[in-house]
Protein backbone atom coordinates (compact mmCIF):
# COMPACT_ATOMS: atom_id res chain seq x y z
CA UNK A 1 0.00 0.00 0.00
CA UNK A 2 1.16 3.52 -0.78
CA UNK A 3 0.90 4.81 2.82
CA UNK A 4 3.08 1.94 4.05
CA UNK A 5 5.79 2.79 1.50
CA UNK A 6 5.76 6.48 2.47
CA UNK A 7 5.78 5.66 6.17
CA UNK A 8 8.77 3.41 5.50
CA UNK A 9 10.60 6.31 3.87
CA UNK A 10 9.99 8.44 6.96
CA UNK A 11 11.30 5.66 9.22
CA UNK A 12 14.43 5.49 7.07
CA UNK A 13 14.87 9.24 7.49
CA UNK A 14 14.57 8.90 11.26
CA UNK A 15 17.28 6.24 11.24
CA UNK A 16 19.49 8.41 9.06
CA UNK A 17 19.53 11.24 11.58
CA UNK A 18 20.62 8.91 14.38
CA UNK A 19 24.25 9.09 13.30
CA UNK A 20 26.67 10.53 15.91
CA UNK A 21 27.18 13.62 13.71
CA UNK A 22 23.74 14.81 14.86
CA UNK A 23 24.51 14.37 18.54
CA UNK A 24 23.51 17.23 20.86
CA UNK A 25 24.44 16.81 24.53
CA UNK A 26 24.00 19.60 27.10
CA UNK A 27 26.80 18.80 29.54
CA UNK A 28 29.04 21.89 29.82
CA UNK A 29 26.73 24.63 31.08
CA UNK A 30 29.51 25.79 33.40
CA UNK A 31 31.14 27.37 30.31
CA UNK A 32 28.23 29.81 29.86
CA UNK A 33 27.45 33.24 31.24
CA UNK A 34 23.91 34.00 32.40
CA UNK A 35 23.22 35.81 29.12
CA UNK A 36 24.45 32.82 27.14
CA UNK A 37 22.28 30.49 29.22
CA UNK A 38 19.24 32.62 28.40
CA UNK A 39 20.02 32.28 24.66
CA UNK A 40 20.46 28.52 24.96
CA UNK A 41 17.20 28.28 26.91
CA UNK A 42 15.35 30.24 24.22
CA UNK A 43 16.57 27.85 21.53
CA UNK A 44 15.79 24.81 23.68
CA UNK A 45 12.37 26.16 24.61
CA UNK A 46 11.53 26.70 20.95
CA UNK A 47 12.84 23.29 19.84
CA UNK A 48 11.25 21.33 22.68
CA UNK A 49 7.94 23.17 22.84
CA UNK A 50 4.82 21.43 21.55
CA UNK A 51 4.52 21.44 17.75
CA UNK A 52 0.83 20.77 16.90
CA UNK A 53 1.29 18.82 13.62
CA UNK A 54 -2.46 18.39 13.18
CA UNK A 55 -5.33 20.51 11.80
CA UNK A 56 -7.80 22.20 14.15
CA UNK A 57 -10.78 20.19 12.92
CA UNK A 58 -11.82 17.84 15.77
CA UNK A 59 -11.39 14.10 15.31
CA UNK A 60 -14.78 13.20 16.77
CA UNK A 61 -15.55 10.69 19.48
CA UNK A 62 -14.27 7.65 17.53
CA UNK A 63 -11.37 9.47 15.82
CA UNK A 64 -7.62 8.82 16.14
CA UNK A 65 -4.51 10.43 14.65
CA UNK A 66 -1.31 8.41 15.19
CA UNK A 67 2.06 8.63 13.48
CA UNK A 68 5.79 9.22 13.37
CA UNK A 69 7.19 12.68 12.80
CA UNK A 70 10.53 14.36 12.33
CA UNK A 71 11.06 17.96 13.43
CA UNK A 72 14.19 19.87 12.43
CA UNK A 73 14.58 22.92 14.70
CA UNK A 74 17.16 25.56 13.78
CA UNK A 75 19.52 26.77 16.50
CA UNK A 76 19.55 30.58 16.46
CA UNK A 77 22.54 30.57 18.87
CA UNK A 78 24.70 27.69 17.64
CA UNK A 79 27.89 29.24 19.05
CA UNK A 80 26.40 29.15 22.56
CA UNK A 81 25.39 25.51 22.15
CA UNK A 82 28.91 24.64 20.98
CA UNK A 83 30.30 25.94 24.29
CA UNK A 84 27.63 24.10 26.30
CA UNK A 85 28.13 20.72 24.63
CA UNK A 86 30.92 18.17 24.40
CA UNK A 87 29.47 16.86 21.12
CA UNK A 88 29.33 18.21 17.59
CA UNK A 89 26.48 20.72 17.35
CA UNK A 90 24.43 20.81 14.10
CA UNK A 91 22.62 23.81 12.63
CA UNK A 92 19.32 21.99 13.16
CA UNK A 93 18.35 19.72 16.07
CA UNK A 94 16.55 16.59 14.79
CA UNK A 95 13.60 15.51 16.94
CA UNK A 96 11.95 12.23 15.85
CA UNK A 97 8.63 11.83 17.63
CA UNK A 98 5.90 9.31 18.29
CA UNK A 99 2.53 11.06 18.41
CA UNK A 100 -1.09 10.09 19.15
CA UNK A 101 -4.27 12.17 19.28
CA UNK A 102 -7.75 11.00 20.33
CA UNK A 103 -11.08 12.64 19.69
CA UNK A 104 -13.54 13.24 22.54
CA UNK A 105 -17.13 14.52 22.63
CA UNK A 106 -18.12 18.18 22.17
CA UNK A 107 -15.19 19.12 19.92
CA UNK A 108 -12.44 18.19 22.39
CA UNK A 109 -9.24 16.33 21.41
CA UNK A 110 -6.30 15.18 23.55
CA UNK A 111 -2.80 14.23 22.45
CA UNK A 112 0.47 12.72 23.69
CA UNK A 113 3.97 12.70 22.22
CA UNK A 114 7.39 11.24 23.03
CA UNK A 115 10.72 12.13 21.43
CA UNK A 116 14.42 11.39 21.82
CA UNK A 117 17.18 13.40 20.15
CA UNK A 118 19.40 10.91 18.25
CA UNK A 119 22.89 10.34 19.65
CA UNK A 120 22.22 12.22 22.89
CA UNK A 121 20.69 11.79 26.35
CA UNK A 122 17.96 14.35 25.58
CA UNK A 123 14.41 12.99 25.56
CA UNK A 124 11.07 14.75 25.66
CA UNK A 125 7.43 14.05 26.40
CA UNK A 126 4.42 16.27 26.00
CA UNK A 127 0.64 16.51 26.04
CA UNK A 128 -2.07 18.71 24.62
CA UNK A 129 -5.74 19.39 25.10
CA UNK A 130 -7.71 21.17 22.38
CA UNK A 131 -11.26 22.45 22.10
CA UNK A 132 -12.69 23.32 18.69
CA UNK A 133 -15.32 25.83 19.76
CA UNK A 134 -16.18 26.18 16.05
CA UNK A 135 -16.12 22.67 14.60
CA UNK A 136 -16.24 23.72 10.97
CA UNK A 137 -18.28 22.46 8.06
CA UNK A 138 -18.69 22.68 4.30
CA UNK A 139 -18.32 26.46 4.26
CA UNK A 140 -16.95 27.32 7.72
CA UNK A 141 -13.44 26.70 9.10
CA UNK A 142 -12.78 24.96 12.38
CA UNK A 143 -11.40 27.27 15.10
CA UNK A 144 -9.97 26.03 18.38
CA UNK A 145 -8.01 26.72 21.55
CA UNK A 146 -5.15 24.45 22.63
CA UNK A 147 -3.17 24.11 25.86
CA UNK A 148 0.15 22.23 25.81
CA UNK A 149 2.91 21.01 28.11
CA UNK A 150 6.35 19.50 27.40
CA UNK A 151 9.10 18.24 29.70
CA UNK A 152 12.74 17.56 28.81
CA UNK A 153 14.36 14.60 30.59
CA UNK A 154 17.73 12.85 30.56
CA UNK A 155 19.86 16.00 31.02
CA UNK A 156 21.68 16.06 34.36
CA UNK A 157 22.62 19.75 34.13
CA UNK A 158 19.22 21.10 33.02
CA UNK A 159 15.53 20.92 33.90
CA UNK A 160 13.36 22.47 31.20
CA UNK A 161 9.63 22.50 30.62
CA UNK A 162 7.28 24.53 28.46
CA UNK A 163 3.63 25.48 28.69
CA UNK A 164 1.74 26.79 25.68
CA UNK A 165 -1.55 28.33 24.67
CA UNK A 166 -2.60 28.91 21.06
CA UNK A 167 -5.58 29.56 18.83
CA UNK A 168 -5.73 27.98 15.40
CA UNK A 169 -8.02 27.54 12.40
CA UNK A 170 -8.22 24.94 9.62
CA UNK A 171 -10.40 24.31 6.58
CA UNK A 172 -10.53 21.10 4.57
CA UNK A 173 -10.52 21.09 0.76
CA UNK A 174 -11.05 17.54 -0.52
CA UNK A 175 -7.96 15.58 0.69
CA UNK A 176 -6.02 18.69 1.86
CA UNK A 177 -6.56 20.54 5.14
CA UNK A 178 -4.43 23.69 5.63
CA UNK A 179 -4.21 25.25 9.09
CA UNK A 180 -2.64 28.26 10.80
CA UNK A 181 -2.25 29.32 14.41
CA UNK A 182 -0.67 31.81 16.81
CA UNK A 183 0.15 31.47 20.46
CA UNK A 184 2.48 31.97 23.38
CA UNK A 185 5.00 29.55 24.91
CA UNK A 186 6.20 29.91 28.51
CA UNK A 187 9.61 28.39 29.20
CA UNK A 188 11.05 27.42 32.59
CA UNK A 189 14.77 26.54 32.42
CA UNK A 190 16.65 25.54 35.58
CA UNK A 191 20.42 24.89 35.41
CA UNK A 192 22.18 22.54 37.83
CA UNK A 193 25.54 24.31 37.88
CA UNK A 194 26.68 26.77 40.52
CA UNK A 195 27.37 29.79 38.30
CA UNK A 196 23.92 30.06 36.62
CA UNK A 197 20.42 30.95 37.73
CA UNK A 198 16.94 29.95 36.58
CA UNK A 199 15.37 31.59 33.51
CA UNK A 200 11.60 32.04 33.12
CA UNK A 201 10.32 33.79 30.01
CA UNK A 202 7.75 33.65 27.21
CA UNK A 203 8.10 33.35 23.43
CA UNK A 204 5.63 34.12 20.66
CA UNK A 205 4.63 31.19 18.43
CA UNK A 206 3.33 31.17 14.85
CA UNK A 207 2.71 27.97 12.91
CA UNK A 208 1.27 27.03 9.55
CA UNK A 209 0.80 23.60 8.06
CA UNK A 210 -1.33 21.24 6.02
CA UNK A 211 -2.61 17.71 6.41
CA UNK A 212 -3.10 15.37 3.45
CA UNK A 213 -5.41 12.36 3.73
CA UNK A 214 -5.94 9.39 1.42
CA UNK A 215 -8.28 6.87 3.07
CA UNK A 216 -6.58 6.14 6.42
CA UNK A 217 -3.15 7.40 5.41
CA UNK A 218 -2.19 10.89 6.58
CA UNK A 219 0.78 13.16 5.96
CA UNK A 220 1.28 16.49 7.65
CA UNK A 221 3.82 19.25 6.99
CA UNK A 222 4.30 22.19 9.36
CA UNK A 223 6.50 25.26 9.76
CA UNK A 224 6.75 26.69 13.29
CA UNK A 225 8.36 29.97 14.35
CA UNK A 226 8.86 30.17 18.12
CA UNK A 227 10.95 33.11 19.28
CA UNK A 228 13.90 33.39 16.88
CA UNK A 229 13.94 29.68 15.96
CA UNK A 230 12.23 28.06 12.99
CA UNK A 231 11.26 24.38 12.97
CA UNK A 232 10.14 22.20 10.06
CA UNK A 233 8.08 19.07 10.77
CA UNK A 234 6.94 16.15 8.61
CA UNK A 235 4.58 13.50 10.00
CA UNK A 236 3.27 10.27 8.44
CA UNK A 237 0.67 7.98 9.95
CA UNK A 238 -3.05 7.24 10.10
CA UNK A 239 -5.96 9.61 10.76
CA UNK A 240 -9.55 8.45 11.00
Amino acid sequence: MKWIRIKGLLCAALLAVSAPAWSVDIDKLVNLSQGDFRKLSEDAGAAFSYHPQTPTEPLGIVGFDVGLSLTMSKLANKDVWARASSSSVPDYVPIPTLRANKGLPLGFDVGLMYAKVPGSDVSLWGAEGRWAFIRGGIAAPAVGLRGTYTKVTGVDQLDLNTKGLDISASKGFAMLTPYIGVGRTWVSSTPHVANLGKEDFALNKLFIGAGFNVFLFNMNFEVDQTGDSTAYSLKAGMRF
